[in-house]
């Protein structure tokens, strides 16, 4: 399997005003006059890693990074509660994508990212399809409001401990809406109280990674504080409000998609995001190609990878 290219610097970058009051950090890596590729990041609120500037061979790309709206470098900063959230949706988000490939002058672009990131460039290529020239996944989610249900309920039944403990730390019933719950909590005027609640949102989330084989310990837990809370801070804005995403509507409109050539990789053992949402996404997409990783979960390993950096060397030719 291929590894992953030597570290590399931007040779630019920069503060976009978006609107809002919103300035959305970006930069570019690699060939000034390669192929265009945007790096999309999960979360929602991650920003995005100096590590996945490494999967471009900065020879042959331009890739553009970006940290979206209230997470890493982009102010204001979700960590802070006077942040507002009332401008940081899935359209924001979209949007904020589109002026960013305007402002960097790009006609198209191959688009990669995973989890919610998957999500979000779904959405931005159903919308945009003809400035898409490319996908590559790993780690398929549409966000619908079942897939929701099941990442902080309907896995409980693995860890039932666990879940029992997030649910409580909700101050919610057993049938209650522990995300919306969440939500409110991380808006409480009590610093004690919104720490409190992004410590058991983020023991949660590891819990339910806890199981993969080749998956780091404490990816959630393990964040520097004001980072850790903005990135609960924004999850549970989005997932209480189902992304702003019709039920389904990513998969129903994934006919859209037809002439962009995608690949899909995704762990068979993925808890949070089970491979059904993938095999949906794959019978939907003309032209999509989905590789199963038989060993490996949400946060992928050396074969996911290797599938990744490969799909990512075919398409530099393109």
């Amino acid at each position: 399997m291929p590894d992953l290219h030597p570290p590399v610097e931007p040779y630019d970058r920069g503060m976009l005003d978006v609107g809002d009051g919103q300035l959305v950090y970006w930069e570019t890596c690699g060939n000034p006059l390669g192929k265009p590729a945007l790096v999309v990041h999960g979360g929602p609120g991650s920003g995005c890693s100096e590590r996945a500037r490494r999967y471009f061979d900065p020879r042959r790309y331009r890739t553009v990074l970006f940290d979206q709206r209230g997470c890493g470098r982009s102010t204001p900063h979700a960590g802070d509660p006077a942040t507002g959230m009332r401008h940081n949706t899935t359209g924001h988000l979209i949007a904020d994508m589109e002026r960013l490939r305007e402002h960097l002058g790009i006609e198209s672009w191959l688009l990669y990212g995973g989890s919610w990131g998957s999500t979000l460039i779904l959405a931005y290529a159903e919308r945009h399809p003809g400035r898409v020239s490319e996908i590559v996944i790993a780690g398929v989610t549409s966000t619908r409001r079942a897939e929701i249900d099941w990442l902080y309920r309907g896995v409980g039944r693995f860890f039932p401990a666990e879940w029992e403990r997030f649910r409580a730390a909700a101050g919610v019933e057993r049938d209650g809406d522990v995300v919306g719950a969440y939500a409110r909590l991380m808006e409480d005027p009590d610093p004690a109280v919104r720490e409190k609640a992004a410590g058991d949102w983020c023991a949660w989330e590891d819990a339910v990674l806890s199981l993969e084989p080749q998956g780091a310990p404490g990816p959630y837990g393990g964040r520097p504080s004001r980072d850790r809370m903005a990135m609960v801070r924004i999850c549970t804005h989005y997932f209480a409000h189902g992304a702003w995403l019709e039920e389904g509507a990513l998969l129903r409109d994934a006919g859209r998609l037809a002439g962009i050539p995608g690949v899909l990789v995704h762990g068979r053992l993925d808890l949070s995001s089970p491979p059904d949402t993938a095999w949906e996404l794959r019978r939907a997409w003309p032209g999509a190609e989905l590789i199963v990783v038989g060993e490996e979960g949400h946060q992928g390993g050396a074969a996911t990878r290797g599938h990744v950096l490969t799909a990512l060397e075919r398409f530099a030719g393109r």
